[in-house]
């Protein structure tokens, strides 16, 4: 009989031996790592003579080490993924050392080329000159290390947060393997948690939750963090199944990961930062893709996430990948362009610049602005007819944008609207008002209650579907009304987001507060009291569970018993 080794080196070997045998890595040994050059120098050039004949003559003509000098500074320089994507200039050579997924299987040459890519997995790596510190598993593509990873076995009474403190306590942030962009990620994982970070700093490093959710983005519950229930193993399987499959990672490569610049308004300082996708991020973009896929145009999603989801990002990845979409033939783009729309010039601004940071070609992305000469209508229609691939704009063009997309036929649109529910100030809606009607405000206007959620989901109803267009709407707590214009309507009758991440997850992932943490009313705490005063036999423990079962049950509804539990007994 055979028995299943508890132990953490048991369940390090388990994730190598899934890699190797299901998911088609191979093994490496640690002493095959060259530490100068962080690079397994073997299979980085098995992979360039299998792929590259010439430009690996020239290298071993004029020397492996110049070349790998060249590599390394690269990589400093630009980071691991711009030199995966471009590859590297090496005297009168572009030396490619990862090729990307084809998007078709037309033209053999790119299959054989992407299926030429060696995936590989070294089991505890002795990573530095200084000490014998050794890394659980690290993952290479082509010799070049992107992934590091420290496991964590709760039947040996270490989780997660013990590889966390490993790596923030252990790890010197100045190896050359742990710097900025050398690697793309960094995780920390238990059998239950996956934790990951894309910079360490020492005890200053910061981790975010890599994943899925109680409710693993469907829209029921249980909510709240961490993984559900796996019948067939662990709950973290989905890293070492899904996250690390060849054709995932490679797709992280390409569409997602990126080193970007980011400014400080007040002190105008430019800081580098390299970002990876959370897991909720990486499954709805990949999921709305899918979909997108499979069903065309005229598609009706609502994304509802709250608070602290990443949103503007995932919005940018989608809007990204929508883009150069493929329908089901792989022989023509689905949508022509895409358009995001946002609902406050702060946001537009933001949005305007996540966007531009991923931008892997010159001019794919328009931002109507307004300026001299041109009112913003102008410019969206300049930019609608020459069929500019991303297109940003704020909601006061909604209704000319809706009716110009109508009048153009045979060009097909994917319509992004950021944060649906939002701007429910009189003065928001009062300029709403006045694009709608055409007519200037008055103090009615200021003073009514209909939020610009309500506008755009009268401007949509009024409306037959676009046949050339799709709507994606992000929201955070969307009213009935928008779940009837952009969710899916269900078994039930009732209509339902395409993906959650909740508010209960955001909460207990630390990315918002608990607003009902501290919050108490003089009725509530008197009425508690005389409970318990008068009714010496009152269970306490019976009304916890009680809280616990409704509050994972019931996503925003808290009623005025739920409150005086909470207050009280959480």
């Amino acid at each position: 009989m055979k028995t299943t080794d508890m132990s953490e080196p048991g369940f390090q070997k388990f994730i190598a031996e899934y890699l190797t045998q299901i998911n088609g890595y191979q093994e490496t040994k640690p002493g095959d790592y060259n530490k100068e050059f962080c690079v397994n120098t073997a299979q980085l050039f098995e992979f360039i003579e299998k792929t590259q004949e010439d430009a690996y003559e020239l290298i071993k003509k004029r020397g492996e080490r110049g070349f790998l000098a060249r590599l390394d500074r690269k990589i400093k320089e630009k980071g691991i993924v711009e030199v995966l994507r471009k590859g590297v200039k090496h005297l009168d050579k572009t030396v490619r050392v990862f090729y990307t997924q084809p998007v078709s299987e037309f033209n053999p040459r790119d299959s054989e080329r992407y299926n030429a890519n060696i995936f590989s997995v070294t089991q505890e790596l002795i990573y530095s000159k200084e000490n014998r510190n050794k890394l659980d598993l690290v993952i290479f593509i082509n010799g070049l290390p992107i992934i590091t990873m420290e496991l964590k076995n709760g039947y040996t009474k270490q989780s997660v947060f013990n590889g966390i403190r490993q790596y923030q306590n252990d790890r010197d942030p100045k190896e050359k393997l742990f710097s900025l962009a050398r690697c793309l990620v960094h995780f920390a994982a238990d059998t239950d948690l996956v934790y990951m970070t894309t910079h360490l700093k020492g005890k200053h490093t910061q981790f975010l939750p890599f994943n899925k959710g109680q409710n693993d983005g469907k829209p029921t519950p249980p909510y709240g963090a961490g993984n559900p229930v796996n019948p067939n193993g662990e709950k973290t399987h989905y890293l070492w199944e899904e996250v690390l499959a060849k054709d995932s990672l490679s797709n992280i490569i390409e569409r997602f990961a990126q080193v970007v610049v980011e400014k400080d308004e007040d002190t105008k300082k430019a800081t580098r930062k390299l970002i990876f996708p959370r897991y909720h991020q990486l499954k709805v973009v990949r999921n709305l893709l899918a979909h997108a896929k499979e069903n065309g145009v005229r598609q009706r999603c609502l994304i509802q996430h709250s608070a602290g989801s990443g949103k503007s990002h995932s919005i940018t990845w989608l809007a990204h990948q929508l883009v150069g979409l493929h329908d089901q033939t792989n022989t023509r783009n689905i949508f022509d362009s895409v358009i995001v729309v946002t609902d406050r010039t702060v946001l537009d601004e933001q949005i305007r610049e996540h966007i531009k940071d991923f931008e892997q070609a010159r001019d794919v992305v328009v931002a109507i602005t307004g300026g001299v000469g041109d009112t913003k209508t102008q410019q969206l229609e300049s930019a609608l007819v020459n069929q500019k691939k991303i297109i940003i704009t704020t909601i006061q063009t909604f209704p000319f944008l809706v009716g110009k997309i109508e009048m153009m036929k045979g060009t097909n649109f994917a319509i992004i609207i950021d944060e649906a529910h939002s701007s429910q100030s009189g003065e928001f809606t009062a300029k709403m008002n006045t694009v709608l009607a055409n007519k200037e405000p008055d103090d009615e206007d200021r003073e009514a209650e209909e939020t610009w959620e309500d506008k755009i989901n009268s401007l949509i109803n009024a409306r037959k579907m676009l046949t050339n267009g799709s709507y994606f709407a992000f929201t955070a707590t969307p009213k009935s009304r928008t779940l009837e214009t952009f969710g899916q309507k269900e078994a039930d009758g009732k209509f339902y987001p395409f993906h959650l991440y909740s508010m209960k997850q955001a909460i207990e992932e630390e990315f918002i507060l608990d607003v009902l943490q501290n919050y108490t009313t003089y009725n509530s705490y008197y009425k508690l009291i005389k409970t318990v005063e008068y009714n010496p036999d009152y269970d306490i423990k019976s009304a916890q569970r009680e809280l616990r079962h409704y509050v994972e049950n019931h996503e925003y509804a808290i009623t005025q018993k739920a409150r005086i539990m909470i207050d009280h007994f959480m």
